[in-house]
């Protein structure tokens, strides 16, 4: 028997997820600088996981001359209207 894709750890491991484990939220509270040495792992207190959206760059117009603009590089050439 296989085993689902959905349940495979390769999956899960860039997927943004809401909810943290305990171990992720007092690693998070380490990098806020909100968790004391002593403090109890119960009762932590709520950690905001942001997502960070990257946008793409629209690609401009080709100058002349760049590479990949001549026919011989691998495009169609229109034929010449007769």
């Amino acid at each position: 028997m296989s085993q689902h894709t959905s349940l495979k750890l390769k999956a899960l491991s860039g997927r943004h997820r809401n909810v943290l484990k305990r171990y992720e939220r007092i690693k998070k509270l380490k990098q806020d600088e909100r968790w004391q040495d002593g403090m109890s792992a119960y009762g932590l207190p709520k950690v905001k996981s942001v997502k960070v959206k990257v946008k793409k760059a629209k690609a401009g117009p080709k100058a002349e001359g760049a590479e990949g603009a001549t026919p011989a590089a691998g495009g169609t050439a229109a034929a010449p209207a007769k």
